[in-house]
């Protein structure tokens, strides 16, 4: 496994080692062992997940204040531009974003720690998005940031995207509650 820091501390990108031949491939999508001594981090898994998208739908900017989670994300098949923005008070990297092109062929995760909101655009026809969870889903925690908070300044690659209602209402970065952003890193 091969782990490359990402923009902003604390997002990390992995890259299985894939085994190939005439037959196809393998490569392990997780082992413990292996991510703790490539990251550092010890983490519990505790909850995973899986969606399909097609072409242009944008989920989005998404994370929790009760049972924050941190997220191991992935694409089985297809592409997305899966994105984190830094939300963590008094970071210095606050309210910045960092992206990256996660498909079923390149097989590259996105390690995105608490802290941070996170979205993804699919850019293939469709896609299949898993990811691993450190806590378990909490409605009641649940909060979002607007996808296009000129603030943050995501370049996502659609004008245009297909969101949910829910993903249409959340507020930009200026406006969210302190108490809903976590102290810094």
């Amino acid at each position: 496994m091969k782990v490359v820091p990402g923009e902003i501390p604390g997002i990390l990108l992995v890259e299985p080692k894939v085994f190939g031949d005439d037959r196809g491939h393998f490569f392990e999508s997780f082992n413990e062992r292996a991510w703790r001594e490539a990251t550092g981090l010890d983490v519990r898994f505790v909850q995973d997940n899986q969606s399909r998208s097609v072409r242009g739908v944008l989920r989005g900017l998404h994370y929790q204040v009760v049972k924050p989670q941190g997220k191991l994300v992935r694409v089985l098949s297809g592409e997305v531009f899966d994105v984190a923005v830094d939300l963590r008070r008094g970071s210095p990297t606050f309210g910045k974003w960092t992206g990256a092109l996660l498909s079923g062929d390149n097989r590259r995760q996105m390690w995105i720690p608490e802290g941070f909101a996170h979205g993804f655009c699919v850019t293939s026809e469709s896609a299949d998005f898993f990811y691993k969870c450190t806590d378990y889903y909490h409605r009641e925690g649940e909060r979002g940031i607007a996808w296009n908070d000129p603030l943050v300044g995501i370049r996502w690659p659609v004008s245009r995207p297909i969101l949910s209602d829910r993903d249409t209402r959340y507020p930009s970065l200026a406006d969210l509650p302190a108490e809903d952003l976590p102290e810094g890193a």
